[in-house]
């Protein structure tokens, strides 16, 4: 897999490469490639962090931990999406006009050091579910390598793994404002307090942890699996999450589900 990943970047090896890296599996195996194809060339490989009020504040911290690891150029890139993306009351195509902002900056900083192809982690799972960020990416002549070779999640999963690379089991962290249905009027306050309620879920329980807001109500989803280890430790979660305002703290029996808020959106 990763070898028909490096021949896939050759093609762009004989410049600088950036990759819109967030530190999760997909952009680790798509920087990883990269960095291969560009050691044949020695060109260097920019590793773009976009820290934003949307992600969580030490996924940007991890991500350039592990691209310095690899050998890529890091960039952390500040990004204000409350100042500019139109999508403070949380649209249907919130994900369309998040990514078209971010990555019109992504793509400028990539051109400042010499880059002219950005790739990002889109993988072919997510061609199969509402991503309305795929137009945007397409729009702006991003490459998604593991979409366009149809790598799914599992077999970068797997691939990492074989390669000895940690993060192979890292949960995905996508953008904050999923946890909020379309509609809701997004605040850095909200964000800020649904992040501060999954790092002291996650003080408990591994594997993929949601809190999903409904108004004054927070509805937890886990893995199956670790739904027991949730409801051994209800009374603490359950004071913890009404110190932070919210009245009502549920466990949503059908698990975690990426996604689960894009059920009634017409797809």
């Amino acid at each position: 897999m990763l070898l028909k990943l490096k021949e896939y970047m050759k093609e762009y090896a004989g410049k600088p490469m950036a990759v819109a890296f967030s530190g999760g599996v997909d952009s680790v195996l798509v920087l990883k490639a990269a960095l291969l194809a560009a050691g044949e060339t020695k060109q260097p490989v920019h590793a773009i962090c976009i820290q934003s009020a949307l992600t969580p504040g030490k996924e940007s911290e991890e991500a350039e931990e592990t691209a310095t690891k690899l050998g890529a150029v890091f960039h952390k890139l500040s990004i204000d999406e409350f100042e500019g993306a139109g999508i403070l009351d949380n649209p249907p195509d919130r994900c369309y006009l998040c990514k078209r902002y971010l990555f019109q900056q992504v793509k400028a900083l990539a051109a400042e050091n010499g880059a002219e192809v950005v790739f990002d982690g889109t993988n072919a799972d997510d061609l199969t579910v509402y991503r309305p960020g795929k137009r945007a990416l397409k729009e702006l002549q991003i490459k998604s390598p593991l979409a366009e070779l149809g790598i799914t999640k599992a077999q970068v999963r797997k691939t990492l793994e074989e390669e000895g690379i940690s993060v192979f089991s890292k949960p995905s962290a996508p953008c904050l404002a999923t946890r909020f249905p379309y509609g809701t009027h997004l605040t850095r306050e909200k964000l800020a307090t649904v992040e501060q309620a999954e790092e002291y879920i996650k003080t408990f329980v591994t594997g993929n942890v949601r809190v999903r807001v409904h108004e004054d109500i927070a509805r937890i989803e886990v893995d199956e699996d670790r739904q027991g280890i949730l409801v051994v430790h209800s009374r603490e979660i359950t004071e913890k999450l009404r110190e932070l305002g919210y009245e009502y703290v549920t466990m949503d029996l059908a698990g975690f589900e990426s996604g689960s808020m894009d059920r009634k959106i017409d797809k």
